[in-house]
C-alpha cells in the first residue's frame, strides 16, 4: 500500500512537468485502478495531488526562467500564439481549466506560458492545487463507487492478462523513471551550456593564463639533430 502511494506520487510527479509520459492521464488511471483494488482513498488522493503540485510548479519555474526560448521548446508553434494570448488576458482560467480538466485538454502549454508570462508563483499554485484537488477527489469517488464493478470486470474477463499487465506497468514506470532523470540532466546541461554563453558574451569569464616559459629555461638543440 504505502509502495502504491510512493509510485502514484512520482507518476503525479511527471504527469505534470515537461517530461511526457506513454499514456496521457496516467495519474487519474492509476489512481481510480488503486482506489478501486481497495486502496485507500484519503492517502492516494493527496499523494496524486501533492506530486501534480510538484511537477505542475517545476514546470511554471521553467517557463519562469526560460521564458521564450522555454515556450519555442516544447510549445508547438501553430499554438503559441493562441495559448500565449489566452494566458494574458485569462491568467487565472487558463491554469484552472486545463488542470481540472481530463485529456486530450493539454497542460503543459499552459503551465509553462503562465511561468514566461510572469503569473505570481502564488498564484499559480493556489489555482492549480484548487483544480488538481478538485479532479482527482472526483476519481478516488469514481473508484470508491464502481469500484466493485472495475474489480468485477477485472477479475472476470481480464483475470489472464493481470499478470502482464503488471509487468507492463512495472517497464513502463523504469522506463519512464529512467527518461526523466536523462531529460532533467540534459536540460541541466543545456542551461549550464547557455550560462556559460551568456557570461561569455558579457565578457563575465576570466581569460585563462597561458603558460609561458620560464626566461631562465633556454631553448637547447636536440642530441640527434646535432648527430
Amino acid at each position: 500500500m504505502h509502495l502504491g502511494a510512493l509510485g502514484l506520487f512520482f507518476v503525479a510527479i511527471i504527469d505534470s512537468s515537461v517530461i511526457p509520459l506513454p499514456i496521457p492521464g496516467s495519474t487519474d488511471l492509476l489512481l481510480l485502478f488503486m482506489v478501486a483494488h481497495n486502496g485507500d482513498p484519503w492517502v492516494l488522493a493527496p499523494c496524486a495531488i501533492v506530486g501534480s503540485l510538484i511537477g505542475g510548479y517545476t514546470t511554471w519555474h521553467i517557463g519562469r526562467r526560460g521564458g521564450e526560448a522555454a515556450l519555442h521548446r516544447y510549445v508547438p508553434a501553430r499554438f503559441l500564439a493562441r495559448i500565449l494570448q489566452w494566458v494574458e488576458h485569462h491568467p487565472i482560467l487558463a491554469v484552472f481549466l486545463p488542470a481540472v480538466l481530463p485529456p486530450p485538454i493539454p497542460l503543459l502549454p499552459f503551465a509553462l506560458a503562465s511561468g514566461a508570462l510572469g503569473v505570481p508563483r502564488n498564484r499559480f499554485l493556489v489555482v492549480f492545487g484548487a483544480a488538481r484537488t478538485l479532479r482527482y477527489a472526483f476519481d478516488a469517488w469514481l473508484g470508491v463507487v464502481y469500484g466493485r464493478a472495475v474489480v468485477r470486470l477485472f477479475a472476470t474477463t481480464l483475470h489472464k492478462w493481470s499478470s502482464p499487465l503488471l509487468y507492463l506497468f512495472l517497464v513502463l514506470m523504469v522506463g519512464t523513471v529512467c527518461y526523466a532523470v536523462w531529460q532533467v540532466r540534459r536540460h541541466r546541461k543545456s542551461e549550464a551550456a547557455e550560462d556559460r554563453a551568456n557570461e561569455a558574451a558579457r565578457g563575465d569569464l576570466p581569460l585563462r593564463p597561458q603558460r609561458l616559459r620560464h626566461p631562465s629555461r633556454k631553448w637547447r638543440p636536440s642530441r640527434r639533430l646535432n648527430r
